[in-house]
């Protein structure tokens, strides 16, 4: 990447070729051409506001459900950090939580202030931002079930803030348009005693550690489930199970995960992806779809 846009001041941190395999589960892929870390929601919106309006926006949560692709990323990836990172109880049954919240700590705090119906949150491997963006879920619950607003910051700046209806939300899909940064959200559940409100996280934790490979460089599900099927299991019948490209094999744990072994390039796990897909067609008819987000140019 060789074009240099003129950036805008911050008062947070704004870094040009910073490197991003670090910061993503797979631990693959080149750099942002501008990464921003911004130091609060008004250097966020003044610097959207002042920044060319050609130059291209993400956010990037904690990395878990993307590819980077080898050539690194144009334009501006946006990282919110702690101050984005707070959860704050409303009443008995609702958290206000900041975009680069986790997961792990809305459940957490929704279990210490006896707010049930949000422990499938335990088990998302993102922040609020990501998964609000992409209606994440697990457990037979999905983010539209217990979201009531999401406040967002607009590519052009602006703020505002969505309504559940006004996200378009279907299955790890919404509406948000390309650029705009989700720096908050309101989540509402049902009075619950802390100690089942535990216990029920605790049984998602075990049951996540038993089927899913948490403790190599993956990427989280790879394939959205298509209609009346299971990813994993179609995969499973195409003779997936731990095929290999390069340093990439997709998991014999669990089919639905591709792995980086340890030198895999981004190029070798989107390829293998592809491959996967391929053979899926062939075996059952059915073409998958990526659920992890692929960005970047290739290198």
């Amino acid at each position: 990447m060789t074009v240099c846009y003129a950036m805008p001041p911050v008062r947070g941190k704004l870094t040009h070729g910073a490197p991003l395999a670090p910061l993503v589960w797979f631990k693959s892929g080149g750099a942002a051409e501008y990464l921003f870390e911004p130091a609060d929601v008004d250097d966020l919106a003044s610097f959207l506001y002042a920044l060319d309006p050609s130059v291209p926006v993400m956010g990037l949560g904690l990395g878990s459900n993307l590819i980077v692709r080898d050539g690194g990323v144009p334009g501006v990836v946006v990282r919110l950090g702690k101050t984005f990172a707070k959860v704050e109880r409303l009443d008995e049954t609702t958290l206000r939580c900041g975009g680069g919240a986790s997961g792990i700590l809305v459940s957490s705090n929704a279990r210490d202030a006896g707010i049930a119906g949000l422990e499938f949150m335990r088990s998302i491997p993102g922040t609020v931002g990501g998964f609000v963006r992409m209606n994440g879920g697990a457990y037979g619950r999905e983010v539209k079930d217990v979201l009531i607003e999401a406040d967002v910051v607009l590519r052009s700046g602006e703020r505002r803030t969505l309504a559940l209806d006004d996200l378009g939300y279907t299955y790890r899909h919404s509406d948000l348009p390309a650029g705009a940064i989700v720096v908050g959200a309101t989540f509402r559940g049902h009075p619950g005693e802390p100690s089942a409100i535990q216990a029920e996280m605790d049984r998602i934790a075990a049951a996540r550690e038993e089927s899913q490979p948490l403790r190599s460089r993956t990427g989280g599900s790879t394939f959205k489930n298509p209609d009346g099927h299971k990813a994993w299991q179609l995969v499973d019948e195409a003779g997936c199970r731990g095929l290999r490209k390069g340093g990439a094999q997709v998991s014999e744990k669990h089919c639905n995960f591709l792995l980086n072994l340890g030198d895999a390039t981004s190029a070798d796990i989107e390829s293998l992806g592809e491959e996967v897909r391929e053979k899926v067609k062939a075996k059952s008819g059915v073409m998958l779809e990526w659920e992890i987000q692929r960005v970047g140019v290739a290198k």
